[in-house]
């Protein structure tokens, strides 16, 4: 029956149903009333609004509305303390979170927003670069690693560039020595006149852009789907320096590549030498230096028939018997030309 009389009555003791009301009402005007009344009330049994008369069980006696005023403050009152116990904890929460945010603002300079902002997606890329160039005063700083640079790449941040010319900014580019042979690269870099200062490298770092030197953007994920802002002065001066240092060891686009002093092998083979004595794989050498591996296979192909070596193994000896396997070194005495070496005539490495 009770649970029956909660569904059809559905509320609690501060503001009865029609029937209860009237019901207890009357039991309180001539101090109790028939069971039989409240069979269709049951909710004043179950809220304790009437009991059995002690004197006679067919009969009901209401509880005192004193007793039931009193019964409600107090369950208010136990609401009021629930309520202000659960405003103590959200108060206690908001605290803590705000002395997390502090702590955050604590990374970043004042005024210089969030030190690390992740960039997710191209379109938010986009956004951030194109904010960065508008904010942009006096200097762009880029590595651009990879081979011949593609007209698609070159246009994508042409309208940054043009916008970053008109306003006065230097700009200074450094690609990989590959990237020279790319009639793009050299259509922008006529367009952009003297803005733009290119210098080229063997090999270089990823994708760095730099903005001032109080901003600089780098890859986060290999896709480049993905990238990081970085505002901390310290990553963003550490990153100047590495700029600055693969700078001065650049040659200018202008100027030609060193000659290997060995006849019959060029500078990049010379690249590729260096590297496979490093033990690294083609496919390895052939992202650092921004060629492809087949492309990178047909060097290594023309190194081995030069240097007369049958063998990867015997490829690496005649790499360090020449001097391939590093870097020139200077006053060393340049190899003789039209070099032989005994068995030359093994077959070429492919």
């Amino acid at each position: 029956m009770a649970g029956r009389g909660a569904e059809q009555h559905p509320h609690g003791a501060d503001r009865l149903c029609d029937a209860g009301d009237r019901v207890y009402s009357r039991a309180v005007r001539r101090g109790r009333v028939p069971r039989a009344d409240a069979e269709r009330v049951p909710c004043l049994l179950e809220l304790a609004l009437l009991h059995p008369d002690p004197d006679d069980m067919d009969w009901l006696v209401p509880t005192s509305p004193q007793e039931v005023m009193t019964r409600l403050l107090r369950g208010v009152y136990d609401e009021v303390r629930e309520s202000q116990r659960r405003v103590g904890s959200a108060v206690g929460a908001f605290e803590w979170y705000a002395g997390l945010g502090r702590q955050l603002q604590a990374l970043s300079a004042p005024g210089e927003g969030t030190a690390i902002r992740v960039l997710d997606g191209l379109s938010r890329i986009q956004a951030a670069m194109d904010e960065a160039t508008e904010a942009c005063a006096s200097e762009v700083l880029t590595v651009q690693p990879g081979g011949i640079r593609r007209e698609a790449e070159l246009t994508e941040g042409l309208h940054r560039a043009l916008t970053l010319r008109g306003r006065g900014v230097r700009m200074r580019d450094l690609y990989t020595h590959v990237a020279r042979h790319g009639q793009g690269l050299l259509n922008y870099l006529e367009l952009m006149g003297d803005t733009v200062e290119a210098r080229t490298l063997d090999e270089v770092i990823d994708r760095l852009i730099l903005f001032d030197r109080t901003v600089a953007f780098i890859p986060a994920n290999a896709e480049r789907t993905m990238a990081l802002e970085l505002r901390h002065p310290a990553l963003v001066e550490y990153l100047v320096t590495v700029f600055e240092r693969l700078w001065r060891l650049a040659l200018p686009l202008t100027a030609p590549l060193p000659d290997t002093g060995i006849e019959g092998i060029s500078h990049r083979e010379r690249s590729i030498a260096a590297l496979l004595a490093e033990g690294h794989q083609d496919a390895v050498i052939a992202e650092r230096l921004g060629i492809s591996v087949r492309t990178c296979r047909a060097h290594i192909a023309r190194l081995s028939d030069t240097l007369g070596a049958a063998s990867r193994t015997q490829l690496g000896v005649r790499i360090a018997q020449v001097g391939l396997d590093g870097p020139p070194r200077p006053g060393s005495p340049a190899a003789p030309p039209a070099l032989r070496i005994p068995d030359q005539e093994a077959p070429g490495v492919r």
